[in-house]
Formats: structure tokens, C-alpha cells, sequence
């Protein structure tokens, strides 16, 4: 696990201006929403990317670049590398890759009532499933038996063409899933039909290129950035979502993170779990352990009551308050 232990999550030994201002970044990325697009559009990868680099003082430019041009332009001189890539062996010869700091996990949402259960793309076969964008998902799309993919462009065009039933089902990221259950709860309880078990897992990664002099020492110091985003609810705040899941002191155990100290009156329901390896029996959320004012308490009930304020529901006021989507009923 790269999480470290408490102690030493906000006192990583590595020098926060060890670089020049100067230092910039020019790399490339495909339009994949919404993890990665155009400025005024969803990018919770490029914006956590961003964050990270700006804190060690790199700025980053991202070239939107269509996807068969992704890999030749990255691993060519074009480009330094890409702020969010998947890892393989080809890519790694030139590349050197940050450990991953998000992960783009696809669950399957039919109509209510519809059978979600799918494990696998296979056994989906002949049915219609829509997915936003041209880009594939490796070896785990468009062969053998599969399903009948079909095209949108964006998470709204997809939703909308499983309500109209144009599409059996829809692949969604389980932040957008995250989303549309926060902010849309009655439609997603009356109308979505949610799967638990992600069908594609593809963790992220920033990759630059290792004939950079300085790769080492970014990607370092990249690292150490994420460990603190985590704890300062940095990520909560660029990926719209109020409760983390992490391995906050690297025992292996997952803790819970609020955007704030101020949790609420009861145990929390919804949580993004932040990098899943492997698909596990959820824990009721009152008997997991919670991080809370630089301490991890082991369950629900002893957590102290001063952070279980009443006022946790209030908005966020250094949250975004800009609806990131726009999904029509």
C-alpha cells in the first residue's frame, strides 16, 4: 500500500521546492470525461494532477489529442508524457509512472428493475450497452463474446439513451454514479437500477518521460502531494464527494474521511472508495474505523462527539458549487 502511517502522512521527507518555478510540463491526453477534458468540462483527473503539480511548483500544460494518436505522441518527443494514462509494458520502457491516484472503475446501471448482477462484459452478450466517447478499454472491450456497444458523447447523452431505451444498459464511473445519488436521489431510487461490482478497473497514473533528467524527483514529489490532498481533503473537494476510503496509516485497513471535521449525527451511507484492488464484502460503515482530527478511531461509536455536529449538512464553503453535470429526467 503507498499510504503512509499517520505520523509520517504530513511530514513526507521530501523538500516542497526542491525545483525551480520554471519547471513546466507539456503532455498530452485523450477527451475521456470525466476524468480527463477541455477546461470547462468534468476532468477530475487533470484537476487533481494540476493541484499536485502546482504545490511543487510545476505548471502543466494538457493537449487534448485524439486517441490513436495517445501512445505515439507520448511515448515520441512531442510530448513530456500524460497526466493520466494506463500502465503497460510498452509504455514503461519510456515511461515513468507515479503511483496511481485514482482509478476509473465502470459500474453497469440499467432501467429500475433490471437485472444488474453482470460481473463481466461477457455475459452481456447481445445486449446493448452504451459508453461515452471513442476510447476502449483494452482487451477487456470489443472482443470475444460482448456486448452490442453503442457511442455517447457525455454521461448525460448516455443516461439519456438508457431512459429513452435506445440502450439495455449503460457503463458509468462510479464517481458519476457518486454524483447522481447525492444530487438526483429521487430519480436514481425510482428510475436506475445500480450494479455493486465494477466491470472494468483501470487505475491512473501521471507518466513522464524518463528521458527527463528531472522525472525521478517529479514523480517523487508528485507522490508525496497525493498523500497529502488526502488528508487535507483536497481530493474530496476536486472529486465532488463527501467520504473518502483510504488506507490512511498503511496497515492494510481502510479508514473513513469526511471533507470536513464536523461529520453529522449518524455513521455515513455512501462512500467513494478511493483505490479498490480487489472486489470485497463491503463493512457496515458504523463498525469501519474513521480518521478524524489526526486520529483514527476504530468504529463509529468512538468517534468523539464534538465532531458529530448537527451543521455537517450545510454547504461546503470551499467546495465547488458549480453543478459539474447536467442530467435531464
Amino acid at each position: 500500500m503507498w499510504w503512509l502511517g499517520v505520523a509520517g502522512l504530513l511530514s513526507v521527507a521530501v523538500p516542497r521546492y526542491a525545483f525551480p518555478q520554471t519547471v513546466s510540463l507539456h503532455l498530452a491526453s485523450t477527451a475521456w470525461p470525466p476524468f480527463t477534458n477541455s477546461p470547462d468540462q468534468p476532468r477530475f483527473a487533470l484537476d487533481l494532477v494540476d493541484e499536485a503539480l502546482r504545490r511543487i511548483q510545476v505548471t502543466a500544460e494538457t493537449v487534448i489529442v485524439d486517441e490513436s494518436r495517445l501512445s505515439a505522441s507520448v511515448l515520441a518527443t512531442e510530448f513530456d508524457g500524460s497526466a493520466a494514462l494506463w500502465k503497460d509494458a510498452e509504455r514503461e520502457e519510456l515511461l515513468l509512472f507515479s503511483e496511481p491516484y485514482l482509478q476509473n472503475r465502470l459500474i453497469l446501471v440499467g432501467r429500475r428493475g433490471s437485472d444488474v448482477s453482470a460481473t463481466t462484459l461477457a455475459a452481456l452478450a447481445g445486449k446493448r450497452v452504451v459508453l461515452v466517447g471513442n476510447y476502449s478499454y483494452g482487451d477487456q472491450v470489443g472482443t470475444g463474446a460482448a456486448p452490442i456497444f453503442l457511442r455517447s458523447g457525455s454521461e448525460e447523452d448516455s443516461l439519456a439513451k438508457l431512459l429513452a431505451n435506445e440502450a439495455d444498459y449503460t457503463l458509468m464511473d462510479e464517481l458519476v454514479i457518486d454524483y447522481i445519488v447525492r444530487n438526483y436521489p429521487d430519480q436514481a431510487r425510482d428510475r436506475l437500477q445500480v450494479g455493486s461490482t465494477p466491470l472494468i478497473v483501470r487505475p491512473l497514473y501521471l507518466a513522464i518521460r524518463r528521458t527527463r533528467l528531472d522525472a525521478e524527483g517529479l514523480i517523487r514529489r508528485f507522490n508525496g502531494e497525493l498523500r497529502r490532498m488526502i488528508v487535507d481533503r483536497t481530493y474530496h473537494k476536486l472529486l465532488h464527494v463527501d467520504w473518502i476510503q483510504a488506507d490512511v496509516d498503511g496497515d492494510g485497513r481502510t479508514e473513513l474521511i469526511f471533507r470536513s471535521d464536523q461529520v453529522g449525527m449518524t455513521a455515513p451511507g455512501r462512500t467513494y472508495d478511493l483505490l479498490v484492488t480487489a472486489p470485497t464484502e463491503k463493512t457496515a460503515p458504523a463498525d469501519r474505523r474513521f480518521y478524524m482530527g489526526g486520529n483514527i478511531y476504530e468504529n463509529w461509536a468512538s468517534v468523539p462527539e464534538n465532531y458529530k455536529s448537527t451543521t455537517s449538512g450545510r454547504p461546503d464553503p470551499d467546495a465547488r458549487t458549480a453543478s459539474i453535470f447536467h442530467f435531464a429526467w
